[in-house]
């Protein structure tokens, strides 16, 4: 009787490992690691004429950097960058523009202008260290030409223009947030006539949480921000775990 018993004890236990060997094997992929750098600063020429909207009278120069993910070529910056939280920070982007015309005697004979590429100042970019990730953000009533960003945690404070072009807001935007945080017109706007800096980089105080704006011609303006929780939702950079086919049954 027990050597019966016995018999069918392991054949239940056969019967239940063959089950857990019919299941799919689900294996994860290590994470991959990505470098991202940005290089040395090298200047280009850059003036009104190449950028009307961006270029203070004067400047003839832009420094400009590479932004390089495992060794490539993404993106050309300029400025400062700013870290937003440990592993993503954001830095504004320099564009290379094609400013030939197709009425250029030297397209017309040679197929191409002689040197028709300017540069111009951008948006701005938010950069993930983890996944190498590079994203436009889309900072509401942003103007290039215009818009001096100064960033506070995940907040970036700055000039406006509307799209009509008539007013200057004062904008507070959150990094991935759809409604700005703050928006208050501060003056009218004349995008014919205007003096270069429109408005000073608006400057920050923690406690309280506060945004002062200097726009031109007027007293400097301030306003409190109700703090909220970030907003940005970084990925784990793990890579899609796939399952394994399941054997098929002979």
């Amino acid at each position: 009787m027990k050597k019966r018993s016995r018999i069918a004890v392991l054949g239940l236990a056969a019967s239940v490992l063959g089950v857990f060997a019919a299941l799919p094997v689900v294996s994860a992929s290590p994470r991959k690691a990505h470098s991202v750098v940005l290089g040395a600063a090298k200047k280009v020429p850059y003036s009104k004429a190449g950028d009307p909207a961006g270029a203070a009278a004067g400047e003839d120069a832009l420094k400009i950097r590479a932004l390089l993910v495992d060794g490539v070529l993404k993106e050309w910056t300029t400025g400062d960058a700013h870290d937003v939280t440990d592993r993503s920070f954001v830095v504004r982007r320099a564009i290379r523009l094609n400013d030939a015309l197709p009425s250029d005697p030297s397209l017309k004979n040679s197929g191409r202008a002689a040197n028709p590429w300017v540069w111009q100042r951008g948006p701005w970019l938010l950069v993930d260290r983890v996944t190498g990730h590079i994203v436009a953000l889309r900072l509401p009533d942003y103007d290039p030409g215009v818009s001096q960003v100064s960033w506070f945690r995940d907040y970036g404070a700055y000039c406006g223009v509307t799209a009509a072009g008539k007013s200057l807001y004062a904008v507070v935007a959150q990094v991935e947030a759809r409604k700005p945080v703050l928006a208050r017109k501060l003056a009218a706007f004349d995008a014919e006539n205007h003096p270069d800096s429109v408005c000073s980089l608006a400057e920050w105080q923690r406690e309280p949480l506060r945004i002062t704006f200097h726009p031109p011609g007027k007293d400097a303006v301030s306003f409190d921000i109700v703090p909220g929780s970030a907003v940005l939702v970084e990925d784990s950079g793990d890579e899609p775990e796939t399952p394994a086919p399941a054997p098929q049954p002979k």
